[in-house]
């Protein structure tokens, strides 16, 4: 692969050889000014023109997004900004249009000193998501600096505190200790996986991230399919059940980051790795309770996953997108049945009906659920539903990434 140079960063063309996990990007629809015209000796029957196509809302999302932050003002080292910027990475991959990558680098560059020093203790799972920007600026630009700050998060994992059955805690703290939230499978197991492929540590790292998809789903996923959105394994939080460990309730990005994360890990694991079948099989599973819940409606999921029945209870925007993408990758991958497909697109369009166009021209995403912890129905239904919160851009772009060229139903 060859590397680019950061002398060169926004000058240079994105390279062929892109992360071997990371999702195929679609091509652009054609317009009508890109297509040859037909050739006269062909036909003397008039044409009908295409439809034109339909606006490219990942750019208008990141080109918003940047008209309200610089890379100084995005906010700090972060799971939900990690995790919009590696939308906007996968939108950048499509484009290839250099102001999204150069902001992304100019971002983490406020973290990653020129000898690879980063300042982080790397002691909450959170903390460790926005390590797959690491990785993919290393891909891009072959900085050592960037593997040196990554190898940090790898050493981490060495010593970091597990359950009985290996799972990582949430957080290296006593508040956390013994517990498994599902958010934590996808702030760590993706960036394991893409750590392992770019830098030859895959013998560790994908097993590692399918040991704990394994154990999480083990623990989290029920009956109806879903998972919980937390486990602990002392039984001693306030929110545990005494007898199982588990939180109450289904919260919907819970389950949309495994949703997401079970996904990316698949795409990466070889067909021989002893715990596919068993990821499949909780994927399959989720994939079945995700239809079931689903809102005909919106096309969209509630904020709490199964009692949509309740007048207070809401559909939130980016665990939407999180599930729209996993299942429309799903079926794509031939994890899940085609027919999942459909609901993925109908999940899509009703994530599209929560966008808008302000009075200046900028996007506006609605009904995202802020930063939330373990609670009760009550807690998660009154959690503030808000307007471009970086948990569901990130996701939105995720998702449009996936499906913007398919055709609606």
């Amino acid at each position: 692969m060859k590397r680019l140079r950061a002398a060169a960063l926004t000058a240079v063309a994105l390279t062929t050889a892109a992360l071997a996990v990371l999702p195929t990007a679609a091509a652009p629809p054609a317009t009508a000014a890109s297509r040859p015209a037909p050739a006269a000796s062909r036909s003397t029957t008039a044409v009908a023109p295409r439809p034109a196509a339909g606006p490219d809302w990942s750019t208008a999302v990141v080109d918003s997004t940047m008209a309200r932050y610089t890379p100084a003002t995005l906010g700090g080292w972060s799971y939900p900004v990690g995790l919009y910027l590696y939308g906007q990475y996968l939108t950048y991959r499509r484009t290839h249009d250099p102001r999204y990558l150069t902001y992304i680098k100019s971002y983490v560059d406020r973290f990653v000193t020129s000898d690879g020093s980063i300042d982080q203790s790397f002691n909450s799972l959170d903390s460790m998501q926005a390590g797959r920007l690491l990785v993919i600026l290393h891909h891009e630009t072959g900085q050592d600096r960037y593997r040196k700050a990554a190898r940090k998060i790898r050493d981490r994992l060495n010593s970091y505190p597990r359950t009985a059955d290996g799972g990582f805690w949430h957080a290296d703290s006593s508040s956390r200790a013994h517990q498994l939230w599902a958010d934590g499978v996808y702030m760590v197991n993706p960036f394991l996986v893409e750590y392992g492929r770019e830098f030859g540590d895959s013998a560790y790292t994908d097993g590692e991230a399918a040991r704990q998809l394994a154990v999480y789903g083990g623990h989290l996923q029920v009956a109806n399919g879903l998972l919980r959105h937390a486990y602990d394994e002392s039984k001693t939080a306030s929110w545990a059940d005494p007898r199982t460990g588990l939180a109450p309730e289904h919260w919907c990005r819970a389950v949309g980051w495994y949703a997401m994360a079970v996904v990316d890990v698949l795409d990466a694991l070889p067909a021989d790795q002893p715990r596919r079948p068993r990821l499949l099989d909780i994927f399959g599973k989720l994939a079945a309770g995700l239809e079931k819940y689903q809102d005909p409606a919106t096309g969209r999921w509630y904020q709490v996953m199964d009692k949509g029945n309740r007048s207070d209870d809401w559909t939130e925007t980016s665990c939407s997108s999180m599930f729209a993408y996993a299942l429309s990758r799903g079926a794509q991958q031939h994890y899940l049945d085609p027919h999942y497909a459909d609901v993925a697109r109908r999940g899509y369009q009703g994530v599209l009906a929560e966008l808008s166009v302000g009075a200046d021209g900028r996007t506006d995403l609605a009904d995202i659920s802020v930063g939330t912890n373990v609670g009760d129905y009550a807690y998660y239904v009154a959690r503030t539903r808000a307007v471009n919160d970086f948990h569901g851009l990130g996701a939105f772009l995720i998702m449009n990434e996936q499906l913007r060229g398919d055709k609606m139903s």
